[in-house]
């Protein structure tokens, strides 16, 4: 009897977590054989003489579009509500500045691993004879980059998806002004704390819709990819999606044994896969906070942690674009005939890779400016060439990118709650869990 009924709740438990992650994935294998049999038809020129499974295109943007309507509000809040609920702005500064360093080391050793197998591994054997040449948009000064990464004209300009980091910024600095206020026993920080909460079950509502969105998107990234993923771009795809791969399985567990223990690889498996999922299918990062912020509670990270690191790694976490930027470097080096070599190529592909991640604003597609800031670095008089380059292989290794850099802010948060709560957080939370 007792064990009929243990039976019973583990399937029950099974279908609770593991449900809704199946349908996603059996869209998502849905979708690419749709696009696959159903692609879109391209002429000489690269213009669509006929859509295929694009048609299906909207399916997944809805989706992106009501996830995007959901975070504007839940990142002001969550960062905000985190940093006014904070014991102590010592505590509060602690936490950023341990996120932020963390992101930086971990973006730098992706860099390092990525140029090593563009040395082994060369994207591209031969230079390119013919190119096509490209448009490029007008040139925005460095000084007028760096302004709108982190600012914007007025309030009204932090409400869009767009603004992402000077969103962060704002809510930060209005987190830091409960704080001075009063702090947690503000109405205003229990309201941030309760916004959170609400918003967190609106996400529970949409999410039902993600297979269905799933299976129009990769439907419509297939149909319209699938052409070029078999060309010239194979070989350096080759290489990045088997290296994305590994480093979730290899690189992954050490970070999360770095910062939660012995428990902290275990654990992590155990809960990644939803956000990975999630980042996958939608190809933002900025949608999969959400989904984030759930794992990270069930796994026992300090609330103001995970409110912290989460939104900020949406924006500034970008292991993944990491490997696709010195991609697209090594790439373009060996298009242009130009050798990927010496100690001082690398320190700056290293730099330019962490620090034009640190601007992707976390969209589907998002790395546009990134891109440019790249290819006025390293290829200023073949510009019209080389930008409208990056930005295919940008498309074509999004999904895996965003996947790594979103997954990647769950598992960095175990990182940053050992500098703030002690090497040993994980097996507190997990014996809290328990009753012990």
């Amino acid at each position: 009897m007792h064990a009929g009924k243990g039976n019973d709740m583990d399937r029950n438990s099974f279908r609770e977590n593991y449900g809704l992650l199946t349908f996603m994935v059996c869209a998502i294998i849905a979708g690419c054989i749709l696009g696959a049999v159903w692609p879109n038809v391209y002429d000489a020129d690269g213009q669509m003489i006929e859509k295929g499974a694009s048609y299906l295109a909207p399916l997944g943007k809805i989706f992106i579009n009501l996830m995007f309507c959901i975070v504007v509000p839940m990142v002001f809040a969550s960062i905000a509500g985190a940093v006014a609920n904070m014991p102590s702005r010592k505590r509060a500064g602690k936490v950023m500045g341990t996120t932020i360093g963390a992101f930086l080391i971990t973006g730098a050793i992706a860099a390092v691993i990525m140029i090593v197998l563009m040395r082994l591994i060369p994207p591209v054997l031969e230079p390119w004879g013919d190119l096509a040449r490209g448009t490029v948009d007008e040139q925005t000064s460095l000084s007028d980059l760096f302004i709108s990464f982190f600012t914007a004209e007025d309030f009204v300009g932090l409400l869009s998806r767009k603004a992402m980091l000077p969103l962060i910024v704002f809510s930060i600095l209005f987190g830091f002004g409960v704080q001075l206020s009063g702090g947690s026993e503000t109405m205003t920080a229990k309201w941030l704390e309760d916004l959170s909460n609400c918003m967190m079950k609106v996400v529970k509502i949409v999410t039902y819709y993600a297979p269905i969105a799933f299976l129009g998107f990769f439907a419509d990234l297939v149909a319209t990819y699938g052409p070029a993923i078999a060309g010239s771009y194979g070989r350096g795809l080759s290489v990045y999606y088997p290296l994305c791969l590994v480093y979730v399985l290899v690189a992954f567990p050490l970070y999360a044994w770095f910062g939660g223990g012995k428990q902290g690889p275990k654990t992590m498996y155990r809960h990644i896969l939803r956000p990975a999922v999630t980042a996958l299918g939608t190809c933002s990062s900025v949608a999969t906070i959400p989904t984030n912020l759930e794992v990270s509670e069930e796994t026992g990270v300090p609330k103001d942690v995970s409110e912290i690191v989460i939104p900020l790694g949406a924006t500034m976490h970008m292991d993944g674009s990491c490997f696709s930027c010195v991609l697209k470097i090594a790439f373009l080096f060996g298009v242009f005939g130009i050798p990927f070599e010496g100690i001082n190529t690398f320190l700056l592909v290293i730099l330019v890779a962490v620090v034009s991640s640190v601007g992707m604003s976390g969209i589907p597609g998002g790395g546009y400016i990134g891109e440019f800031i790249m290819c006025s670095i390293f290829f200023p008089t073949q510009l019209e060439i080389a930008y409208p380059i990056a930005i295919t292989i940008g498309n074509l290794v999004d999904p895996p990118a965003t996947m790594i850099n979103s997954s990647g802010d769950y598992v960095i948060s175990y990182v940053v709650a050992r500098f703030t709560d002690g090497k040993d957080w994980l097996e507190k939370a997990i014996a809290a869990r328990a009753g012990v």
